[in-house]
């Protein structure tokens, strides 16, 4: 990147006063010296391993992906980011990357029904993790995931970033904690955005340097189609855990961290492709959901068509409090008051000026950017301190298991009673049978 004189002062002011902060601080001292080895080098792969190049000086040994030309493409990406210039390790199989026993750090950044297999291989193989939501597609993968970290005691930080966002941080802050928000009574989640696959290719033979049985992996063998990869996999079942499980967890998550709360009781849903069920999509088009606390309900709804009800908000948690409603989404949030007081709202800051590069990087969504970052440095303090992450792993297995739980009370049609204690459907055998998916051999369940 050419720099000229005002841009290399802003940005040298702005990392400067990051790294001084004490978070960036114990970031920097923290990631110094740190091998990476990244899994998944698609787009969330690569948004995350970027954002921790820029808070640590950390060494990137190795990067993995069954796809030759996205990992080729993430290895230059690299090479140019990191102060050593030097190109990472290449991996189609993450056993192969892992059998070095040369990392310290793993970010596992692979479609949904290859994070429990990667999570604990990285584990198992001496590393810290950062891993992206859902932690699984099933509950006993979560379960396998977060007991595997306690026993080696990993530190794994889970990508629910809304934790970590700047903006939502403040509004926890100003709105719930200290009370002016009043007791909350009802919470709604929800996504309005048209992001199912649409139309219905054909199958095709998979593009030179895609090796698609491993990338399927222990998911059925489905055979390759365009809408899957790359990117499109979260329309399909046999690899996620579809919107719900892609955007609810984030804004039940944010629910839960804002409240406190714990496990549901009890967990209800029904949806289906009602208005596109032409579409090659195997996920809801429509769903909704309610995750019953014992205090207070939250209820989830997506549509992959229509319009949304309030434009500023598409994406959202909104908590109804005695005092007032706190609407909340990763681009600002919105307090009205109850009666006559005026709303307060607050918009994200990009910092554009500090990370002048996220300008012009491909796919990054600009305004997720600086939780990130902060999420990473969170990872790095407790890597150094050994303590819990903001997105501890337990806390990445509530919030993906009750949005598991969702999809399973839709597929049986029924409602779900939960034991924490014991990890089952309570009086309902059937149901606590699903909570494991069948893996292809010669892959191994974990669970």
């Amino acid at each position: 990147m050419n720099l000229n004189r005002r841009t290399f002062l802003t940005t040298s002011a702005g990392a400067m006063a990051a790294w001084l902060s004490p978070r960036g601080a114990m970031a920097a001292e923290t990631g110094a010296g740190k091998r990476v080895g990244l899994i998944g080098c698609g787009w969330y792969g690569k948004t995350d391993l970027l954002r921790l190049l820029q808070v640590a000086p950390v060494n990137v040994v190795a990067l993995c992906d069954p796809d030759r030309r996205m990992l080729e493409d993430a290895g230059e990406i690299v090479a140019g980011r990191q102060a050593s210039k030097k190109k990472p390790r290449l991996h189609a199989d993450f056993r192969e990357m892992l059998r070095e026993k040369d990392i310290d750090l793993a970010i596992v950044g692979t479609p949904d029904h290859w994070h429990a297999l990667t999570a604990i291989g990285a584990m198992e193989a001496g590393a810290d993790v950062y891993l992206q939501k859902p932690i699984s597609v099933d509950v006993v993968e979560g379960k396998a995931i977060l007991d595997t970290a306690r026993k080696l005691g990993r530190v794994v930080q889970v990508g629910t970033q809304r934790r970590s966002t700047p903006h939502l941080i403040e509004a926890k802050e100003r709105f719930v904690d200290s009370g002016k928000l009043g007791k909350v009574g009802h919470i709604e989640v929800f996504s309005y955005y048209q992001m199912r696959a649409r139309g219905n290719p054909a199958d095709a033979a998979p593009p030179a340097g895609l090796d698609w049985d491993l990338w399927c992996g222990p998911a059925p063998l489905r055979p390759f189609n365009p809408a899957i990869h790359p990117r499109g996999w979260r329309s399909f079942g046999e690899f996620s855990n579809g919107i719900l499980g892609d955007m609810c967890i984030h804004m039940l998550d944010t629910a839960r961290w804002m409240l406190g709360l714990g496990w549901p009781l009890r967990v209800t849903s029904s949806g289906g492709a009602w208005i596109d069920p032409g579409s090659v999509a195997t996920v809801p088009d429509t769903q909704v959901a309610m995750f019953d606390f014992g205090t207070l309900n939250a209820v989830w709804t997506h549509r992959t068509w229509g319009t949304t009800p309030d434009r500023d908000f598409p994406w959202a948690a909104v908590l109804y409090g005695e005092k007032g409603t706190l609407k909340l989404s990763v681009q600002r949030y919105e307090f009205v008051p109850q009666g006559d007081g005026s709303p307060e709202r607050k918009e994200v800051v990009m910092e554009l000026d500090q990370y002048p590069e996220d300008a012009n990087e491909k796919s990054l969504e600009k305004h997720v950017a600086p939780a990130i970052r902060r999420h990473m440095k969170d990872w790095l303090e407790c890597v150094a301190t050994r303590g819990k992450p903001v997105a501890d792993i337990e806390q990445g297995h509530i919030s993906s298991a009750s949005c598991i739980l969702a999809n399973l009370s839709a597929d049986l049609h029924r409602t779900l009673a939960w034991d924490p204690s014991t990890h089952q459907v309570t009086g309902d055998e059937e149901a606590t049978r699903k909570l494991a998916r069948a893996y292809r051999k010669p892959w191994a369940h974990p669970g």
